[in-house]
């Protein structure tokens, strides 16, 4: 609901405040007092673009604000948490337009972009002005309304939901096929690869330790040669060096009693001779073990040829990841056939919700068929109510698939003249009967749908007598539920707000004149309504009529 409007140095406005209650609100003046320019301020914070032609005083700036409040408005606070704003109580709508032609827009101080300002008030005001074709474009509008009046609205919700799972499963379902078809194309290549690895079976690190045993077996002349001519010199030949060193120990163990200084350096050479002949028995023990098998070397080349080669084909560097590899593929191609688990799950489970959307959506289908006839009796009945006596509203709802609001499209359709030729609504009404149109919707629909800050311009244009006082009386209880803001030309209206807005040109010393507007008392609107039935200077019989209609 709006709680005020602030407009300060906008067009001929200097300043002025506006604060309508939650009712109807009914906005008059003379033509030219400035209703339309307090109408073009209120859009700039509804994210229309600003224009610098606007500004009064050049060395100020343009401030409109609008203070609404939002506390019951669950629409408002998911949008406005979803934009990542501040959600409050109140809300507070600025926008500034500076002498240089920028343009600043705020929500509760926080700066926005336009395209969020517009997203985000559109759900806390509603403007029908005349050629405004907006809400009946769109068919979200047209099926809330009829679910509304069908009683069905819950039923929607629900069915929206459920549709709503309807799509995830379905979109899960063909990630998972898209996936499956790019895994079935890459799937015998990967099979191909892993039998191959599988195939040569490699262990932890083989093929270095491969490599570096063929490397060791092609010199193994060499290292049997030089083993077993440094093992002869130990323990063989003519002279072996651990004979001759056991016989020097021996040599020096008898004078150890003459010279017992000798005895430490005679111990550590039988220690030498100890250590001499481990290492010459280590030496044997190498010896046996150097393979001058060629079929050895033979198989050892071979798998060395084809580890290298499996290396360079997967640009790897180890035997370790050539494992790793292995595993990868077996996971993948295992994921495969879990991918197939899955899809076989997910269709089952696709193909259930399907058939509930079909089902919920028959039984809503019908319960909206159903309400259709008293809809349009009602509609042609206030239709003729407020100045369109030769229009024919009619409800088409055609059979589509499942979508998010039913199995059902609606779509209004209206013949304005007894042409026989019926249009959608958007195309074959004028502006003003737009207005009327809405207004009726609007007014059939107040007490189910929760609806934003609604504002009439002139939706009384080309209508008088009994069809204005229609109008007045469907504003009017559309006020008992929602806040609605009326600028209208005709008594029979604005005698029917709870809160009468007059609007007005004032001059100041200098003569400058500048667009007013004040809440108008109970005598007040009598006069003011006279004017508006009898002229500047109203009779008694329009005194008299002016007074009967405030006191309806």
């Amino acid at each position: 609901m709006l709680q005020k409007l602030a407009i300060k140095n906008y067009a001929i406005i200097d300043q002025l405040t506006i604060e309508p209650d939650g009712h109807l609100n009914t906005v008059t003046g003379e033509t030219g007092a400035g209703k339309s320019i307090i109408l073009g301020a209120l859009s700039l914070i509804l994210g229309e673009r600003a224009d610098t032609g606007v500004l009064i005083n050049k060395s100020e700036k343009s401030v409109v604000e609008g203070y609404f409040d939002v506390h019951n408005n669950e629409a408002f606070k998911t949008a406005i948490t979803a934009a990542e704003l501040d959600f409050d109580d109140q809300c507070i709508i600025r926008r500034e337009i500076a002498a240089n032609g920028k343009s600043r827009a705020f929500i509760n101080d926080t700066p926005v972009t336009l395209n969020t300002l517009n997203q985000l008030t559109s759900l806390l005001v509603d403007l029908h002005q005349q050629f405004d074709h907006t809400a009946l474009e769109d068919n979200s509008f047209q099926m809330e309304s009829l679910d509304a009046i069908a009683g069905t609205t819950a039923a929607r919700l629900a069915y929206k939901e459920l549709y709503s799972r309807y799509r995830k499963v379905k979109n899960e379902l063909t990630g998972l096929k898209d996936k499956q078809a790019q895994w079935q194309k890459e799937a015998d290549y990967k099979q191909f690869l892993l039998d191959e690895l599988v195939q040569y079976s490699f262990k932890t690190d083989e093929i270095e330790q491969a490599a570096a045993q063929l490397k060791q077996l092609s010199h193994s002349e060499r290292i049997v040669q030089i083993l077993g001519n440094t093992r002869n010199l130990l323990e063989e030949g003519e002279q072996p060096f651990l004979n001759e060193l056991k016989r020097m120990s021996h040599q020096l163990q008898s004078i150890g009693d003459i010279m017992p200084s000798l005895k430490p350096i005679q111990e550590r050479l039988n220690s030498s001779w100890v250590e001499l002949k481990d290492i010459a028995a280590e030496l044997a023990a190498q010896e046996e073990q150097v393979n001058l098998d060629p079929q050895v070397m033979d198989e050892l080349q071979q798998r060395v040829d084809i580890g290298y080669k499996l290396l360079k084909k997967h640009a790897l560097n180890t035997t370790n990841e050539l494992m790793e590899l292995q595993q990868k593929l077996e996971e993948e191609l295992e994921g495969t056939l879990n991918i197939g688990n899955a899809i076989e799950r997910l269709t089952k489970e696709e193909e259930a919700l399907y058939s509930d959307l079909l089902k919920d959506g028959t039984a809503l289908s019908n319960s909206r068929k159903q309400a259709i006839p008293a809809f349009m009796a009602r509609m042609n009945e206030l239709l003729a109510l407020v100045g369109m006596p030769n229009a024919r509203f009619d409800v088409q709802l055609l059979q589509v698939a499942p979508s998010a609001n039913g199995t059902d499209n609606v779509q209004f359709m209206l013949d304005a003249n007894k042409s026989g030729n019926m249009q959608p609504v958007q195309k074959a009404a004028s502006g003003g009967e737009m207005s009327r149109i809405m207004l009726c919707i609007k007014s059939m629909t107040a007490k189910a749908l929760h609806m934003p800050t609604l504002i009439f311009d002139e939706v009384d244009t080309g209508i008088s007598g009994e069809a204005a006082r229609q109008v007045g009386a469907l504003l009017k209880d559309l006020g008992q539920y929602h806040q609605v803001i009326c600028i209208t030309h005709q008594p029979q209206v604005a005698a029917r707000g709870s809160r009468h807005f007059y609007v007005f040109k004032d001059a100041d010393t200098t003569g400058k004149l500048t667009t007013n507007i004040r809440v108008l008392q109970q005598s007040e609107r009598v006069l003011a309504i006279a004017r508006m039935i009898g002229g500047e200077q109203p009779s008694d019989a329009a005194m008299l009529n002016a007074k009967e209609l405030v006191d309806a």
